[in-house]
């Protein structure tokens, strides 16, 4: 099936698969064993440099998301996420972000399906 994204705080569904989350910090409020994660992939997340300079900077999430795939590019993380969905029928980002369009996870799945992997909408 491929990869898919969902909030951390939606309760988890068999159907979600291998479930990792794709956040560098611990969501608030969330107990590890509710969040029934499978794998914690924080150095797939944007660096800590990068995601502070785009949230005092929301309006310019063009360049956050160009300056996010080169980090990408040179990730060891995002290849092994590549690697991940090539082990399981459905991986699901699971992220913390309100904004379930404009988030990192969005620009990760670009970036995942431009590199190969099956992507759901």
């Amino acid at each position: 099936m491929g990869f898919a994204m969902k909030r951390v705080y939606d309760a988890p569904e068999a159907s979600d698969g291998y479930r990792v989350l794709v956040d560098r910090l611990w969501p608030r409020g969330v107990k590890k064993e509710r969040a029934e994660l499978d794998e914690w992939a924080k150095d797939a997340a944007p660096s800590p440099e990068l995601r502070a300079e785009w949230h005092h900077h929301r309006e310019r999430f063009d360049e956050f998301a160009a300056r996010y795939r080169d980090e990408l590019d040179a990730s060891p993380a995002a290849s092994a996420l590549l690697e991940t969905g090539r082990e399981h029928d459905r991986v699901t980002l699971v992220f913390a972000a309100r904004d379930e369009q404009v988030n990192h996870v969005s620009v990760l799945l670009a970036w995942l399906a431009d590199h190969g992997a099956s992507v759901e909408a």
